[in-house]
């Protein structure tokens, strides 16, 4: 018995899913034909390749193995299509793009006239935290992967393609608005709103403080920029932030970017890849979209 695409597919699907329930739904199939087909997988692989814990399954260490297997199978035969495609002047496929949330202010846009001009590629776009990000770049999940703070450990090509600065934040009422001059002192004792810990900003902030040997304390920790805007708009303390996600909200919030020595801290966004896989005709092709859009933002 040999495994079949269907069935790697249903197993890749078990990976990302995270239960057979819910693999057996990305595959229009039924719950039994799911288990039965996994089962196959496993005999044939000769030793489980995942194990139930408690609220769905994970994968064994042979399962992970085999699940970074078949995402290269299916990677090097949709670059085959591609390349069919390009040969015809056509430019079809699928492209997989994973993006920390604080692009979201403006990947979504650069990704709508990337389809726009290539209505045949079917786009998925997958806004996480940098954890998430950076797991589904170990697991190479994705063709493109864009972070501000790339993993050290990984053999990547990585592209700067735009700067990110981080920046502090205040309600319109504080009075470090008003105030010049302003250093990490002025910080002292004032309660500070960040990001959770192992997000790119956060990471940067964390970093400058070590530097200035300056203790923060930090009030609230949060998982978006949003959220922190919305504190600080209420008075809870002072934000930092990427400037990005300043756009279009201070008005609205009453919240501004208040100068400090040493802000913004430089940070940029990075588009990365591990350096063992080649792009498709299709990535290759947003990757030049990307850096088009990129270059006309500096400009």
């Amino acid at each position: 018995m040999n495994i079949t695409f269907r069935q790697l597919r249903l197993f890749l699907a078990l990976a990302e899913k995270g239960s057979v329930s819910a693999a057996a739904k990305a595959m229009h199939i039924t719950q039994p034909t799911a288990s039965m087909q996994l089962k196959q997988i496993a005999q044939v692989v000769g030793v489980p390749t995942h194990e139930a814990d408690g609220r769905g399954v994970r994968l064994t260490e042979a399962g992970h193995h085999l699940a970074s297997t078949a995402r290269l199978m299916f990677g090097a035969w949709e670059e085959f299509e591609q390349q069919l495609a390009a040969s015809r002047g056509l430019k079809v496929g699928r492209l997989r793009i994973a993006v920390v949330s604080t692009a979201k202010y403006f990947m979504p846009k650069i990704v709508g006239s990337f389809c726009r001009l290539h209505p045949q590629v079917e786009v998925s776009l997958e806004i996480l935290n940098r954890d998430g990000v950076v797991q589904r770049l170990r697991d190479g999940m994705d063709d493109l992967y864009i972070m501000s703070m790339p993993p050290p450990d990984m053999a990547l090509d990585d592209e700067v393609i735009l700067p990110n600065p981080i920046v502090v934040i205040a309600s319109n009422s504080d009075e470090l608005c008003r105030a010049r001059n302003l250093t990490l002192r002025d910080l002292q004792g004032r309660s500070l709103v960040l990001r959770e810990k192992g997000s790119g900003t956060r990471m940067a902030a964390d970093r400058h403080f070590r530097r200035q040997r300056f203790r923060p304390d930090v009030r609230l920790e949060l998982g978006s920029n949003e959220a922190i805007k919305q504190m600080v708009s209420a008075g809870l303390g002072l934000g930092i932030v990427s400037r990005h996600a300043l756009q279009g909200s201070t008005t609205a919030l009453k919240i501004q970017e208040i100068e400090i020595k040493g802000f913004p801290i430089p940070s940029a966004w990075h588009l990365v890849r591990p350096s063992t896989r080649r792009l498709s005709p299709v990535a290759q092709a947003f990757r030049e979209h990307l850096l088009d859009a990129m270059k006309s933002r500096k400009n």
